[in-house]
């Protein structure tokens, strides 16, 4: 199995007993649309204290077939990408339950080899990707609390739901087929799950990526796309002193593209598991690594990946 630019988001509360040991480290490193419909994002939905900061920075390694836009399959897509990102996110109050909002700007440099028509494709790119706005609200399980009422929280089941708007403003040119912009909006609806029983967490999520219209895509083409369906599961354990571990799969499906209004055969299909380890350092700093795989069955991401974030939090009511 191999590579494609992950994006990796999580929200870790330690233990809901100990706002101290509530931590979020937030990882996106996907920079297409197709990589980013299977994001494993473990503890999402978890509860901390509302006006609660992070700043997150993260480094990840991806290596194998990064599939930047399905609209133009490339054959034997040989690519390694280094990506480095930096995000904020705040906790908030929506209905009286809790809810964030966190933006991530990605920074990637990357070397791409194939076959594209039958002709050797290379390219070397550095620079920024679509930056992403996410809001999430969960709408039962997971009120507001203060820092104080935080102590004697926990968690139970939680109904959550979110929106996430990757904005098209990344490094693009249109003579070029690959690029780290896809120069079009997209919007991600996700609807969410999770259940803790003891140390465990269950978490589900279903979510869609629809996409505006790209009317540049390489050299003044017109390029659309069907919306992309994706279904991820995550299995938590939290331990001791703040530390847990995840491991996570999910299934993309869809995404088809039409260039000119001409379709194409570009059904996306495809599988990614990943593995999550958090480690808090100190009270306001926590370390987070990530493994991460995908294999395809007909179009996708085919990668591994390795990435790791620091965080540290503030604030708090």
């Amino acid at each position: 199995m191999r590579t494609s630019t992950r994006s990796v988001d999580s929200c870790a509360a330690a233990r809901a007993r100990s706002p101290a040991r509530c931590t979020l480290a937030l990882l996106a490193i996907s920079l297409s649309a197709s990589a980013s419909a299977q994001e494993l994002e473990p503890r999402l939905m978890s509860n901390v204290p509302r006006g609660m900061n992070f700043a997150i920075v993260g480094y990840g390694f991806s290596k194998g077939n990064i599939l930047l836009d399905p609209s133009v399959p490339i054959e034997g897509l040989d690519s390694q990408m280094h990506t480095i990102v930096a995000a904020y996110v705040r906790s908030i109050e929506l209905f009286g339950q809790a809810g964030k909002i966190d933006a991530v700007v990605p920074f990637a440099a990357g070397d791409w080899r194939g076959l594209l028509e039958g002709q050797d494709t290379t390219r070397v790119i550095d620079g920024f990707g679509d930056p992403r706005i996410r809001f999430s609200w969960n709408s039962f399980g997971s009120p507001s609390l203060s820092r104080a009422e935080f102590r004697d929280y926990r968690q139970g089941t939680i109904v959550g739901a979110s929106i996430q708007v990757s904005v098209p403003i990344g490094q693009y040119d249109h003579t070029k087929r690959i690029n780290l912009s896809v120069n079009r909006w997209t919007f991600k609806p996700q609807l969410g799950v999770s259940r803790a029983v003891g140390p465990w967490v269950v978490e589900a999520y279903a979510n869609a990526w629809f996409f505006t219209t790209n009317s540049d895509f390489f050299n003044g083409n017109t390029l659309t796309q069907q919306p992309l369906f994706a279904g991820k599961v995550h299995l938590i354990r939290l331990l001791p002193k703040g530390f847990w571990v995840a491991v996570d799969g999910g299934y993309g499906i869809g995404g088809r593209t039409s260039i000119n209004g001409e379709r194409r055969e570009t059904h996306i299909s495809s599988f990614r598991f990943g593995a999550t380890v958090a480690v808090p350092l100190a009270r306001q700093h926590t370390l987070k690594f990530v493994l991460a795989s995908g294999a395809r069955i007909e179009l996708g991401p085919d990668f591994d990946a390795v990435a790791v974030t620091y965080q540290f939090r503030w604030g708090g009511q």
